[in-house]
């Protein structure tokens, strides 16, 4: 790392610059740790997915507060009166505050209007949204919920709130109707649809006046930021300032973590457990969402076996992740088609000592994740659409050893960043499948010049950037008031 790139410590004297004097808050549906009992004892992990891991190493730079919903079996247990604990519970460097929700509320709010209705509205994956009057009440009262308690944090006093993705879509306006101080920004995580698409909420009107609420709206792409001023230019004027804001990861710390002695006995063991030594590797590494399209890639690795025999035996592909909202009929008709495609895979191209599509759909470790990355030979992520899509960045970030190829979907944020991957269209089964054969068969040289490229782009523009920009535009509009 040269001295010119983003790092913690040019974060945190940033941060202390620039917000002296004003609390920091960022405020999520998702908590970043989560408390459960081990016999009779308080344990903890770090929760996965990308809003976790953009955003810790964000906090721990600000030494501010989280506010998030506890949903931990020993979340309660492990907060004060005041419903907060200091986090990381090895390390303490920031406050996470925890707001209760009831399952009913939850049902309707986080399964309901959110998943059943926005993440369908804002992806275009062939999934139709429903919106059930019952979820939309219910999400306005989660989002007041937020907003008492983020008050109760400021306590009347200067603060900067950062609000987090589609769960959240409201909060910007209730806080800034009970305290028109607060200086308030949001990150949208994922795509905003074009108006056409929009107009299938009920209630868009809306949810296009409570993110106005915000002084700061961020979205990964300016297309996205576009499409909401399109759909915002028929209310009354207001102050939103909408910017792109291109999200990433904490590269040089996945990249020194991927080269641990740790991680290499980790490959090891691997390759020993799944017989993969000498193998050709492919990695994906996805939740089990229909916007990611697991279907599409399977189908174009099953072409690929068909179309080249003499990769059978030679080629393994590891499709690594955790199962997601099960609750929601579309997730588990995708689990269904999954297992299938990947049972279908195995029976036609399999033997007694060989399976092409190696599933490890659970939790894995940090450790084992870096593994997976650094054994890949090629890293596939073929998402139908995408905001941003941070396993690319990571793949990139973890290849320390400066090989290895990335698969890319056109549909995602990270395309625009990352011309030097693959691109692909997932939906061209067949031009997916002859992809794959070229990262197969890309030599050494091609395959090093390309990650070289890749790796200093996210590099320069990793998660202590993104923090820096958003950060620095907030401070400056909060000058302001």
């Amino acid at each position: 790392m040269t001295e010119a790139l983003w790092n913690k410590e040019k974060l945190c004297r940033l941060v202390r610059e620039k917000l002296a004097g004003r609390l920091f808050i960022v405020v999520s549906n998702r908590e970043p740790y989560v408390h459960s009992f081990s016999g009779d004892q308080l344990a903890w992990q770090t929760t996965v997915g990308g809003l976790t891991e953009a955003l810790d190493p964000v906090l721990r730079a600000s030494g501010g507060t989280w506010v998030a919903q506890g949903a931990g079996s020993a979340d309660r247990r492990a907060v004060d009166a005041r419903d907060r604990v200091a986090v990381p519970p090895d390390e303490p460097e920031y406050t996470l505050r925890r707001v209760w929700l009831a399952e009913e509320d939850i049902n309707g709010y986080y399964y309901g209007f959110a998943n059943r209705g926005l993440w369908p509205l804002c992806h275009d994956a062939g999934v139709e949204p429903e919106f059930r009057e019952a979820d939309w009440l219910a999400y306005q009262k989660v989002n007041r919920i937020f907003a008492d308690a983020v008050l109760q944090e400021t306590g009347g006093r200067k603060a900067i709130v950062f609000v987090q993705d589609y769960h959240l879509a409201l909060l910007p306006r209730y806080l800034k109707e009970l305290g028109p101080e607060l200086t308030v920004g949001q990150f949208w995580h994922i795509p905003w649809p074009p108006c056409e698409t929009l107009h299938k909420c009920p209630w868009y009107e809306e949810i296009v006046k409570g993110l106005l609420g915000n002084d700061l709206l961020g979205f990964h792409l300016p297309s996205f930021g576009a499409n909401f001023v399109e759909s915002a230019k028929h209310f009354s004027p207001c102050e939103t300032r909408v910017e792109a804001f291109p999200i990433s990861v904490d590269f040089d710390l996945i990249s020194r973590e991927a080269a641990t002695a740790a991680v290499a006995k980790e490959m090891e063991s691997l390759c020993r457990e799944y017989d993969l030594a000498g193998k050709i590797v492919g990695l994906g590494m996805d939740r089990l969402d229909y916007t990611k399209g697991i279907p599409e890639r399977l189908r174009a690795l099953d072409r690929f076996l068909a179309d080249n025999p003499g990769y059978r035996g030679l080629v393994v592909y590891i499709l690594a992740g955790m199962p997601s909202r099960t609750g929601i009929g579309a997730y588990g008709d995708l689990a269904e088609t999954v297992d299938k495609i990947i049972e279908n895979i195995n029976a036609r191209y399999g033997t007694a000592s060989y399976r092409p599509v190696i599933p490890l759909m659970r939790q894995l470790t940090p450790v084992t994740l870096n593994a997976l990355r650094r054994l890949a030979r090629f890293c596939v992520v073929s998402s139908l659409h995408d905001g941003m899509n941070l396993v690319s960045k990571e793949y990139v970030a973890a290849r320390s050893d400066g090989d290895g190829v990335l698969i890319l979907s056109k549909f995602t944020g990270a395309a625009a960043e990352l011309p030097d991957s693959l691109l692909i269209d997932p939906y061209n089964i067949t031009e997916f499948a002859a992809t794959i054969k070229q990262a197969i068969e890309m030599p050494e040289a091609e395959r090093r010049r390309r990650m070289a490229a890749m790796r200093k782009v996210v590099a320069a523009s990793n998660i202590y950037h993104w923090g820096a920009s958003i950060i620095s535009r907030l401070a400056a509009i909060g000058e302001g008031k």
